[in-house]
């Protein structure tokens, strides 16, 4: 029997960490261990703009995100769409804001030091990921 995308979803926003799949551009797959958040029907992630996966998005924004629990012998593996964010610029930005919150929903808590949070996230060059699933497969057990 197979799993809904509504089961999916509730499966995955119980989680926190993934492989990201993305296309190079000679069509291997490139995987990418990442920790996410699950936003209205996004998955998101954080990720800086000079990275291959980045790059790939741009290019191709097709994607598979890929979650697993092995102490259940249970995965979900989501085929999405990329949409990048804007690449945050000033520490007061929407895109830092939007990091801002990323940051409290996977980390459950509040950053020591937002200032240097957002100062950082301008030095990397951060920007969101919003994951849009377009069909999922797997299977959950417990």
């Amino acid at each position: 029997m197979g799993i809904t995308s509504n089961q999916a979803m509730a499966w995955a926003e119980a989680r926190k960490h993934a492989v990201l799949i993305t296309l190079r551009q000679d069509g291997r797959a490139q995987s990418s261990d990442v920790s996410y958040t699950v936003v209205d029907d996004a998955i998101v992630v954080s990720l800086t703009a000079t990275r291959a996966k980045t790059a790939n998005m741009r290019r191709d924004s097709r994607v598979v995100v890929h979650i697993t629990d092995p102490d259940t012998w249970s995965y979900v593996s989501f085929d999405a769409v990329a949409e990048l964010g804007p690449v945050t610029t000033d520490p007061n930005d929407e895109a830092a804001n939007a990091l801002v919150d990323y940051y409290g929903r996977v980390a459950g808590e509040a950053h020591p030091d937002w200032d240097e949070y957002r100062a950082a996230m301008i030095s990397e060059r951060r920007q969101l990921a919003y994951l849009r699933p377009s069909s999922a497969v797997g299977q959950i057990h417990g």
